[in-house]
């Protein structure tokens, strides 16, 4: 009998937690009524299903995200994604407005797609296109990493064991894979950082291939460099990581 109970409270138990740490997903697409020569906004991301806690903080983060994104007006409180869209293309009317020669249509484009997903990490890209005016739109990048065990988002400087020995280590991946000479400084061969010093990039995302680390355009290159990446191999970045991946 007591083995019985034993083996239905462990079934139980079992259900229970792949009840709380079952994760799906959904395509959200949200976008405005385009007309020709008016502002348009076009939204497609994953949403995480469910009413658990990991759920949540994953839509929440995108929707952070995607507000700031189209963050025209710094004094717009809009909460959603809807309400920023709205935003958005208010902002637009308002500035033709005042500028009715001068203001092209606005253009906003954000995707969102998960590269990367073990059992132990997630990891969500963001790649978004804004117009706002000007001789060219602006094209970003951005990396969201999640923690699935403890179910929060992880900042860049959480995934490392000790972040500035990854940077030394990654400065020498980047001036072999860049032709900086070891013994020059870093913008030497006509890179940009700021401080005259070698640094880790904003966007560090997880890959099937290995840590990727993503410099925007602008970031440390001119534009018409593009974006500058690196691809470390687990086997490598695994020494540095809090949470390793199986290469």
């Amino acid at each position: 009998m007591k083995s019985k109970l034993l083996y239905l409270l462990i079934c139980i138990s079992l259900v229970a937690c792949n009840t709380e740490e079952s994760l799906t997903f959904e395509t959200l697409n949200i976008s405005n009524d385009a007309c020709e020569n008016c502002t348009s906004v076009s939204i497609e991301i994953p949403k995480a299903l469910g009413q658990i806690k990991l759920s949540e903080t994953i839509n929440i983060a995108l929707q952070e995200e995607i507000i700031a994104l189209l963050n025209f007006d710094e004094e717009s409180n809009a909460q959603t994604i809807e309400g920023a869209t709205e935003a958005f293309v208010k902002d637009y009317k308002e500035l033709n407005g005042k500028y009715p020669e001068e203001s092209m249509p606005w253009e906003a484009k954000i995707n969102g797609s998960i590269i990367f997903e073990n059992k132990d990490v997630l990891t969500i890209k963001l790649e978004s296109y804004i117009y706002t005016g000007g001789a060219h739109g602006y094209g970003t990048n951005r990396f969201l990493n999640f923690d699935k065990i403890k179910k929060v988002e992880l900042d860049r400087q959480e995934l490392f064991k000790n972040e500035d020995e990854f940077k030394a280590f990654t400065e020498t991946i980047f001036r072999k894979q860049e032709d900086v000479p070891a013994d020059a400084t870093i913008n030497s061969t006509g890179f940009m950082f700021e401080t005259e010093r070698f640094y880790l990039p904003e966007n560090i995302g997880y890959t099937d291939k290995g840590l990727l680390l993503f410099y925007e355009p602008y970031e440390i290159a001119s534009f018409a460099d593009g974006p500058i990446i690196l691809t470390i191999p687990y086997n490598d970045a695994n020494n540095f990581l809090k949470i390793s991946v199986m290469p």
